[in-house]
């Protein structure tokens, strides 16, 4: 396990590892981990520059009024946006490339548990067999519009500018890293799945997409975390059911048993984005990262391989066990990664036209 201590004493590091104005780019940023992590990232950062994205103008306002007064020295711009929609990221992408030439940091946490119940006027119900189901407008379920499509195109859109940064280059994103299970081939967005197995197939399709964006950038590091059990919004959108109450009920009942704090959650994320510990395959004399500590190690990429550049971290931030590993190596020898990679480039090309923004 890698303890608050030692992730905090590495956070410390970050102003004298870096030069000032390391740029991070925070997507969901308005709540829960995300925002945890740009209060972190307000509070150790030299001069910060951080985009916000998110669709709360009044939460932003709020975020951007605590990370002044945690950093008067920071720059913090929100971008309005509903990110289910490919359209939408791809006009953020556009306004972050026309601002700046490199980013350091591409921050991911957005999602939804919104299985039944619309959120916006561009998301409706639609039938699938007997399962109701969230689409947005664009003709994709909600969950993985947000999870799959929408992340995978963000990082797809960013990684040029992610490519040109001198000091550091990471893209973390948030899941349930380390519970990678069985992927269900015919059911790519997850409709009707049991919640558990749920979580398994997502989790899997996840690191996968992942690993084949990492295969472009072998000079990024790609992590993948798990978060634990923290406050945020992701199960705004869900039905108020009665299985959804019980599990509310129960976690409730043990929160103070097994919640991460605000604060814990930052560190640990901001950790994940800056500590060499997740250095990318290939650094080309780049900084890796926050230098690691005696008795710290690099850690295991999903290959079994320490230090190769996609890593899936669990809330203890110790990488996958060997039996995920060899589930994943399966998966990527069997054509299923490369079958995941074609079904979310497919529905770039039906919706956008392209595979990355133009």
């Amino acid at each position: 396990m890698v303890t608050l201590t030692e992730i905090v004493a590495s956070n410390k590091r970050i102003a004298s590892s870096f030069p000032d104005g390391l740029v991070g780019v925070f997507i969901g940023g308005t709540s829960g981990v995300g925002e945890y992590t740009v209060k972190a990232f307000a509070k150790h950062v030299t001069k910060p520059r951080a985009y916000i994205v998110g669709r709360s103008k009044e939460a932003a306002d709020r975020i951007i009024d605590e990370c002044q007064r945690i950093n008067s020295e920071g720059r913090y711009d929100f971008i309005a946006a509903d990110v289910s929609l490919l359209q939408n990221i791809d006009d953020v992408c556009r306004q972050i490339r026309s601002k700046e030439t490199a980013i350091d940091i591409l921050f991911q946490s957005q999602g939804s548990m919104g299985f039944t119940k619309g959120i916006s006027k561009d998301i409706h119900s639609s039938k699938h067999g007997t399962e109701v189901h969230v689409e947005t407008s664009e003709g994709l379920p909600l969950v993985s519009a947000l999870a799959l499509h929408g992340r995978t195109r963000f990082i797809l859109n960013l990684l040029p500018l992610l490519q040109q940064a001198r000091h550091l280059r990471r893209v973390v994103s948030v899941g349930a890293a380390s519970y990678e299970g069985a992927i269900q081939t015919g059911n790519i967005p997850g409709i009707g799945l049991p919640l558990l197995e749920w979580r398994d197939h997502f989790a899997s399709c996840h690191t996968l997409l992942l690993s084949k964006v990492a295969q472009r950038a072998p000079d990024v590091g790609f992590v993948h975390t798990c978060p634990g059990v923290v406050k945020s919004g992701i199960m705004r959108d869900m039905e108020p059911t009665l299985r959804l109450r019980i599990m509310v009920t129960i976690t409730g009942f043990l929160a103070p048993l097994i919640n991460t704090s605000p604060n814990e959650c930052g560190e640990r994320h901001l950790y994940a984005a800056t500590s060499a510990r997740f250095a990318a395959q290939k650094n080309d004399g780049q900084m890796p990262g926050v230098s690691l500590e005696t008795p710290m190690h690099v850690a295991r990429g999903i290959d079994g391989r320490s230090g190769s550049g996609v890593y899936s971290s669990d809330v203890r931030g110790e990488s996958a066990t060997p039996k995920v590993e060899e589930l994943l190596k399966a998966y990527k020898e069997n054509s299923t990664a490369e079958d995941l990679w074609q079904y979310v480039l497919s529905d770039y090309m039906r919706i956008t036209g392209s595979e990355v923004v133009v």
